[in-house]
């Protein structure tokens, strides 16, 4: 097939399937590149790549679900479908600009300035938005494309400018510096740190809002912690206080989306759904109204700084993201179903020594205990991991691992064991991301308290549940923290009552608010129904 003829790229166009979204992919990759190398009239080839969006739209994001739903590494990306839809949007961004660089002497499309830049600022963003989406680190010089793209789009005199974009559903339109501002809301987002259903809407919300912001050079009596970009560097968005005050920086005002966003959570409270206010049919009002909640503070505020401050550590950590390894790691033992508890008062059996009549117990020194456990971890499959750490604070650890680990899912419950502690403890997993060698950096953010391993079960009326492993966290009044318990997944439910037996002790909890859900728990608040219950 002839790719350097614009006619036979139209006609090709029409008879690709939407179904078949690899093949199509790759047609469409090699239509592209093929324009780019023949350089067609311009006007023939901005027709081609306008032809082409919604097919090519749909088929990248078919091809990015390999990598979306589950983060591979780089090296586990057995068909490299991340680099090859990275490397067509690139291949976008460049036709796009090669187009207006290829028009700029004969003029023939000066009504069209607008659309090739707002077009190459989308795509290139896309890039970007790509590695967000794969939870690949950002390549050296992306950023700095982008800020390139919209520093020419002010140099025109069109960056203010709107165009038709159909490939935006709230508006169907979009200026240059809209698709430049959204790209950089996508990044304040915290994108590594969401699955892919938060990410998909974050990306469309960015679109939605980004009408809402403004860029301007008006530095002077802001705020450190208000947010900046400086279009010379390879960053997004930073706090003005990290940034040198140089020609190139501007200042980011988010105030007015700070209003609309606060006037959606009160919708909300009155019962309006969010597809009315344009966030999308799939979206429901609880999860809605908890992501913007989380977006309010840094897309229309400013940055809120760390709550604890990070401090560089090396050392080895023990993690493991399996739920009953936690519980071994933490106990000691295999969680198991309870057995009738013995009544309070009545002697237990003991597994000691009787010599000469009186009881010699076992005594086991804590060195051998470790290593008993360690033992029975590695043949059960719950040994720990072990990461490096780079860095922690009090509230959490950044860490990296160079070799193949457990493959982790963004806020799943994990357990870890620091270096200087003999306790595991658990937490989120709250962002992670793959460096280009295929390291994988995490974030795991504490959740406050020593656990301790319990068995629950929900209380049904017509017969008897099994019980579940659990955990219990006690109040830590130094970080305003409740006590709380940490259940499997979508157990929560306002007032709901549980019974959990902790040792010997059998009581019943009334679930009242719930702190954190994770990817497979539930942390809720609780309060005690009464002090025990006699076991049957």
């Amino acid at each position: 097939m002839d790719y350097s003829q614009p006619a036979l790229c139209l006609a090709l166009l029409h008879k690709l399937h939407p179904i078949d979204f690899r093949a199509t992919q790759e047609t469409l990759a090699r239509m592209v590149e093929g324009l780019l190398e023949a350089k067609p009239a311009p006007n023939q080839h901005l027709e081609v790549l306008e032809a082409a969006r919604d097919t090519l739209s749909f088929a990248q994001g078919e091809l990015a679900r390999s990598y979306c739903t589950h983060p591979l590494p780089p090296d586990q990306d057995e068909n490299n479908d991340f680099g090859k839809v990275a490397s067509l949007w690139q291949a976008m961004a460049r036709s796009y600009t090669r187009i207006a660089e290829a028009d700029r002497e004969a003029g023939t499309l000066n009504d069209q300035r607008a659309l090739l830049a707002q077009r190459r600022l989308f795509y290139q963003g896309q890039v970007l938005v790509e590695h967000f989406r794969a939870h690949r680190s950002v390549v050296p010089g992306t950023w700095r494309a982008l800020h390139a793209a919209y520093t020419s789009a002010v140099a025109l005199g069109v960056a203010g400018i709107r165009v038709s974009e159909p490939l935006n559903p709230t508006w169907r339109a979009q200026s240059p510096q809209e698709a430049y501002i959204a790209t950089l809301l996508v990044e304040l987002a915290n994108p590594y740190g969401r699955n892919e259903r938060e990410l998909n809407w974050v990306m469309r919300w960015a679109q939605r809002f980004a009408p809402y912001c403004a860029l301007d050079t008006q530095l002077d009596a802001q705020k450190p912690t208000a947010y900046g970009v400086d279009t010379a560097s390879d960053t997004g968005l930073r706090p003005l206080g990290l940034l040198a005050h140089t020609p190139s920086l501007l200042r980011f005002d988010g105030s007015a989306l700070a209003t609309q966003i606060q006037a959606m959570l009160a919708q909300f409270k009155r019962g309006v759904k969010p597809a009315s206010l344009g966030l999308g049919s799939d979206c429901s009002t609880n999860a809605s109204a908890r992501l913007l909640l989380s977006l309010y503070r840094p897309w229309g505020l400013a940055s809120s700084g760390r709550r604890f401050p990070r401090r560089s550590k090396q050392g080895e950590i023990g993690l493991t993201g399996d739920w009953l390894g936690i519980g071994f790691a933490i106990k000691g033992e295999l969680f198991q179903q309870p057995q009738t508890v013995a009544p309070k008062g009545r002697l237990r059996e003991d597994i000691s020594l009787f010599t000469f009549g009186e009881r010699v117990p076992l005594v086991e020194s804590t060195e051998k205990a470790q290593q008993r456990r360690e033992s029975q971890a590695l043949s059960l499959g719950f040994d720990l991991e072990s990461w490096s750490i780079l860095d922690q604070s009090v509230g959490g650890f950044r860490l990296e691992s160079r070799t193949e680990v457990a493959r982790l899912e963004h806020h799943q419950l994990v357990g870890i064991r620091p270096p200087d502690m003999n306790d595991v403890l658990i937490g989120d997993l709250s962002w992670l991301m793959y460096r280009a060698d295929s390291t994988l950096e995490i974030g795991i953010n504490i959740l406050p308290g020593k656990p301790r391993v319990v068995a629950a079960r929900q209380l049904a009326s017509a017969s008897r549940t099994p019980f579940h492993q659990a955990f219990v966290l006690p109040a830590t009044p130094a970080l305003k923290a409740p006590a709380s318990i940490v259940l499997p997944s979508m157990w929560f439910q306002a007032d709901r009552i549980i019974e959990v037996r902790d040792d010997d002790q059998v009581r019943q909890f009334q679930l009242r608010k719930l702190m954190v859900r994770g990817t497979n728990y539930d942390q809720c608040s609780f309060e005690p129904v009464e002090s025990a219950l006699n076991p049957t």
